[in-house]
């Protein structure tokens, strides 16, 4: 362990416990005590002022002081404090940095002053001289003011923007708290917003879909409605029409009739057969007992009554629409031609004359063009029901 020797019993003035020279003739001890009002803010990288006993006044060579003082053997302390002796390990003694390798503390020796400067030497600097350099007082003079206005700004400014400074503020600490919380309250109502923009983004996508999908639902439904009044009004419209034309059938049933009121159908219009010589059945045949009345279906004109070969007897009767009826294999005939005759009249009676094999009534109907139709559709649409 390495002993260092204990401090002198009067405080010495900072720059002589930098440096351990004693003051010049012109020279006088100082004390110096930092205020608020005594030092400013440093910006940017740390400047170095110098003090009439060519101390600088800042945090750097504070702190160089401070190193310099441990290993020099001793603390600094304020004058009333006992100045108290401190030992060092060899290994940290011998490591302590010399001042002139300091950042900035060489630049502040070299401008001369009470201890050597850059050069060696005291109080002269590298051209010669006592406590004055080359450029000579005016440069003393501008030294002066530059420390004057270094020591009118308090420590507590030191990183503090100009606008900040500009607003009143003066501690650096309560500046950055504030910038950081300004920030955070920033970047909240940026989140803020962002959450109520992409809520409202939801909410308007969501309000979106659930209208249009009440549009589609509307319009399906609409459609159903539709298809479901075209469908009652095509059923209303064939009930209609279906009533108009029962009536209509049940009209002309009160003009038309039967031509037998008791039969049996035993054939039909189109029935093949060799019985036939025409190869197939050419009406409708009722089969009823001989003697049984035969009646006008309609009212018309008588326009043959007789023999008719095959057919036996047979009477055929115009309508007024030129349509024919035949009434084939009487047994009797009791109308003449040109003979009115109106509906359910008795024009003769049912027989088995002709081409038969049994007593019945051959029914044909024939268009005014002289085709032969179905009588069994031809009945059916005037309203009876053979």
């Amino acid at each position: 362990m390495a002993s260092n020797d204990p401090a002198l019993d009067t405080p010495l003035p900072p720059g002589a416990a930098l440096y351990g020279d004693a003051p010049g003739e012109d020279e006088s001890w100082e004390e110096w005590d930092p205020t608020e009002e005594s030092v400013r803010a440093v910006r940017g990288r740390h400047r170095v002022a110098k003090q009439r006993g060519g101390l600088a006044r800042s945090s750097t060579v504070l702190g160089v002081g401070v190193i310099a003082a441990v290993g020099a053997g001793g603390m600094a302390t304020a004058q009333s404090k006992p100045p108290v002796s401190i030992s060092l390990p060899d290994s940290l003694a011998g490591s302590l940095p010399d001042l002139g390798s300091l950042p900035g503390v060489g630049a502040l020796l070299s401008h001369g002053g009470t201890g050597a400067d850059a050069h060696g030497g005291t109080g002269a600097d590298a051209h010669g001289g006592t406590g004055v350099d080359a450029h000579g007082d005016a440069s003393k003079t501008a030294a002066a003011e530059a420390d004057r206005k270094i020591a009118a700004a308090p420590l507590s400014m030191a990183g503090l923007s100009t606008s900040e400074a500009e607003g009143g503020a003066t501690d650096a600490g309560e500046a950055l708290r504030a910038r950081i919380l300004q920030q955070a309250g920033q970047q909240k109502a940026a989140a803020v917003a962002e959450a109520k923009a992409a809520a409202e983004k939801a909410a308007a996508q969501k309000a979106a879909a659930e209208a249009k999908a009440k549009q589609e639902a509307a319009k399906v439904q609409a459609a159903a409605e539709a298809a479901k009044a075209a469908a009652e009004k095509k059923a209303a419209e064939e009930a209609a029409a279906k009533k108009a034309e029962q009536a209509r059938l049940a009209e002309l049933a009160a003009e038309y009739s039967l031509p037998v009121g008791s039969y049996t159908i035993t054939s039909t219009f189109g029935e093949a057969g060799s019985m036939w010589s025409s190869g197939h059945h050419t009406g409708l045949d009722f089969a009823a007992p001989t003697g049984t009345p035969l009646k006008a279906i309609h009212s018309g004109t008588v326009k043959s009554a007789g023999w008719a070969g095959a057919y036996g007897y047979r009477t055929v009767i115009t309508l007024e629409d030129g349509s024919e009826l035949w009434y084939c294999h009487q047994s009797s005939i009791a109308v003449g031609a040109g003979q009115k005759v109106t509906t359910g009249e008795v024009v003769g009676r049912v027989g088995a004359t002709g081409n038969v094999t049994g007593p019945h009534l051959h029914l044909e109907v024939h268009a005014p063009s002289g085709t032969g139709i179905d009588p069994m559709t031809w009945l059916r649409s005037k309203g009876l029901k053979p």
